[in-house]
């Protein structure tokens, strides 16, 4: 069985410009902000996302979402927290082609133990996806 690496403070890679997680290099998308729950990124889509209908697959598309809520919660949460995805559900909007693709996701209800997330991607100022999340809390 795997281990748990080691805990990335992601608000550092917003402030600081520190190095961030393994998962946004592969995916090509830099977090741009992240402060109270709301949380924005850039997503460059090249053709090593894009399927066989040449359109961008959509598994990257989600787990594009899913990495902008992560920073979206962990502007929220204290140091000593850690989070996990419950459930993740994407509604495609429109295709996302190669180019730049916009990722805005922001906690829209957040409790002790769960918080509920909302994504949505935009490409040529047209929303082509919205994901919503839901996410467990657990203290370290």
């Amino acid at each position: 069985m795997g281990e748990i690496n080691k805990k990335i403070d992601l608000m550092k890679i917003v402030t600081d410009g520190e190095q961030p997680p393994n998962c946004d290099l592969t995916l090509q998308i830099k977090a741009t902000y992240a402060h109270n729950g709301v949380a924005r990124g850039i997503w460059t889509v090249d053709e090593k996302f894009i399927n066989g209908i040449g359109v961008a697959m959509g598994g990257f598309v989600a787990s594009a979402a899913d990495i902008m809520m992560a920073y979206a919660i962990a502007s929220k949460l204290d140091a000593e927290q850690m989070f996990t995805s419950i459930d993740l559900h994407t509604t495609f909007h429109r295709p996302v082609l190669t180019g730049e693709v916009v990722v805005e996701a922001k906690v829209e209800r957040m409790g002790k133990k769960v918080v509920y997330v909302l994504a949505d991607l935009f490409q040529n100022e047209k929303k082509a996806a919205s994901v919503v999340s839901t996410v467990m809390i657990i203290n370290e």
